[in-house]
């Protein structure tokens, strides 16, 4: 007997340590509210190849940097695409669900990023600055990030870790995307204390530069997240393209903001699910 609602695997880690935010709770919320449409268990992502044969679809939510369980999440990756099993988001994003690797091919590029190379004979590259920062590409949550000064520059750049120059910004500021739909955008007023977030209404110019990255990454269906610094200049500045597993601050928004964005994760879902959800690598 064909089962009446779409089954889903909603890959998540409910102990995940987040700073200043409790990603548990953004899940519990979500998946309480996904069960109104969709029969749905929650499993950690150690268990996701395992189990994931039993559902229409994985969505990979709130599962923490995959540098916790690289092994489990490259064997996932690798089962799900022989078996074209549709996850959510597809596991064709070019970029934080690749690496760290975007962010050279941006800046070569020519977009609106904090300047980033990798290698010693394109350090000349960057613009000038007192203090410089280092993070691995591999890095995630601010993992193995550090400050240094021009002249350990040369020691470091060794092909493993990305170079930035410091940017003082006023602060930061993230739009979130359901498919390539604007949902809400939130900001970190004091930059000291960066998961304080509050409301944000961007300017036409502001969405023009977020829907850039969006349409860049080619995902027709996802949660994306398009983080962003305002500069000394006032220009917007790429910090980090957000396809993976992006967390959501819904504890920020109003009710009524809230309810849309569900509502919109609804429709995307039915959506990715009707067309099959293609698992293909790129």
């Amino acid at each position: 007997m064909p089962f009446a609602r779409p089954r889903l695997l909603y890959v998540t880690d409910l102990t995940y340590p987040a700073r200043g935010r409790r990603y548990c709770d953004e899940d519990i919320h979500l998946t309480s509210r996904l069960r109104e449409d969709f029969d749905l268990a929650l499993c950690h992502p150690k268990d996701a190849a395992a189990l994931m044969d039993a559902f229409e679809a994985v969505v990979v939510r709130n599962s923490g940097p995959v540098l916790a369980c690289r092994e489990a999440h490259e064997d996932f990756r690798a089962r799900a695409l022989a078996r074209a099993m549709p996850v959510y988001n597809p596991l064709t994003g070019r970029a934080d669900m690749a690496g760290k690797q975007y962010l050279l091919e941006l800046t070569a590029a020519g977009h609106p990023v904090i300047p980033t190379v990798d290698r010693p004979e394109d350090l000349g590259r960057l613009p000038a600055a007192d203090r410089y920062v280092v993070k691995p590409k591999l890095g995630a949550d601010s993992l193995g990030l550090r400050g240094v000064t021009a002249d350990e520059l040369p020691g470091l750049a060794d092909g493993t870790v990305l170079i930035q120059p410091y940017v003082d910004f006023a602060y930061e500021v993230s739009f979130y995307f359901v498919d390539h739909d604007f949902q809400y955008a939130l900001y970190a007023p004091d930059p000291e204390r960066r998961w304080e977030l509050r409301p944000y209404e961007p300017a036409p110019e502001d969405l023009e530069f977020a829907r850039r990255f969006i349409d860049w990454n080619g995902l027709e269906h996802g949660i994306q997240r398009v983080d962003a610094c305002r500069a000394p200049g006032g220009e917007l500045l790429l910090v980090e393209l957000e396809d993976l597993n992006p967390y959501l601050s819904l504890d920020a928004l109003d009710d009524t903001r809230r309810d849309a964005f569900v509502a919109a994760l609804k429709s995307s879902l039915r959506r990715f699910l009707a067309t099959g959800g293609p698992a293909a690598a790129r």
